[in-house]
């Protein structure tokens, strides 16, 4: 039954991602708001909702390590699978607004992550002590640098709104209602279908004896970030590189700022030292990510595969260790 379960919730993920795609591409024309926008906020959010739901309820469970290993694994999934995948279909470009805002921003908070999960000190790291803990103060900073993020997104928004000029001929406008209908039957597949595949992954890998962080690591993260890859994939693919590039930054802020920082809030997260090792990793994709960006104002289809080849050894480093 896992297994039928799986296969559905891979199919209400991919016509989920193409109605929400379709929905906030003719919203974001409806109301002269530039696509990169409606990638950073409404379709992050809407991607992001699988990761919210799973750290959370973690949390509140007391199972910290499935919470951090989540966001951290997600994160790390979208910027190298993600961003790679869409790199393979056709160049994904990027803007100069996201490389001197918003993908910086990213990279900044994941610093902040990486200072408060080590108790900003290094030696305690390289001494190897086993626990750090992420306390409800963390969680309130993030919480606090979302708003902040949120406001400036919006406000960026309006001001572009009125410099943006829409030419009907050119962009496939529906209707107001069929676009609201299109974004919420998309989210709700997206949702929906990313349960259903955590749900019934996790239940056939504990079959096999894996561990909980790595189920969190892999099986989860990789199951919370689909939506994050079929919507991306899917704007891609209709040439939405904005919709694209803009949902895996804003994912990435989100998951961070607003996950991480309700689930801290909630209750302090304990974390094990391999918690900081791959906040590291997660610097250094994103990083990696960004100069090849930067260098050329796109990401190229051998940089793509490059991305993805960094994932495999990622991924074969966790297993092994």
């Amino acid at each position: 039954m896992d297994y039928v379960l799986l296969i559905l919730g891979f199919v209400l993920l991919i016509k989920g991602a193409d109605f929400f795609v379709d929905g906030s591409s003719s919203v974001a024309k409806i109301l002269r708001v530039p696509t990169i926008i409606i990638g950073l906020t409404v379709v992050a959010f809407g991607t992001s909702m699988p990761e919210l739901s799973v750290s959370v309820t973690a949390a509140m469970k007391g199972n910290n390590d499935l919470a951090v290993s989540n966001v951290l694994g997600s994160n790390i999934f979208n910027l190298l699978v993600v961003l790679g995948c869409c790199a393979l279909i056709q160049p994904v470009q990027a803007k100069g607004s996201l490389l001197k805002k918003e993908f910086p921003f990213s990279i900044f908070v994941a610093v902040i992550l990486l200072l408060l999960n080590s108790d900003f000190s290094i030696r305690k790291v390289l001494n190897g002590e086993e626990m750090f803990v992420l306390g409800r103060m963390g969680g309130i900073l993030f919480l606090i640098l979302f708003g902040v993020f949120l406001y400036s997104t919006v406000h960026m928004a309006l001001k572009e709104r009125t410099q943006m000029k829409v030419d009907e001929e050119e962009y496939k406008i529906m209707p107001p209602v069929k676009s609201a209908v299109y974004i919420v039957a998309g989210l709700a597949g997206i949702i929906l279908g990313g349960d259903l595949v955590v749900d019934s992954a996790c239940n056939i890998a504990e079959t096999f004896g894996l561990s909980q962080t790595f189920i969190g690591l892999t099986i989860v993260a990789l199951g919370t970030s689909l939506p994050e890859l079929v919507t991306s994939m899917v704007a891609a693919g209709k040439g939405e590189n904005d919709l694209a590039v803009g949902n895996v930054i804003g994912s990435n802020i989100f998951n961070i700022l607003l996950i991480l920082g309700i689930s801290a809030a909630i209750t302090p997260i304990r974390l094990e030292v391999t918690a900081v090792y791959d906040t590291v990793i997660l610097i250094v994709a994103s990083l990696l990510v960004y100069i090849a960006a930067l260098s050329k104002r796109e990401i190229r289809k051998n940089e793509g595969a490059l991305f993805l080849l960094a994932y495999l050894a990622f991924f074969v480093y966790i297993l092994t260790r």
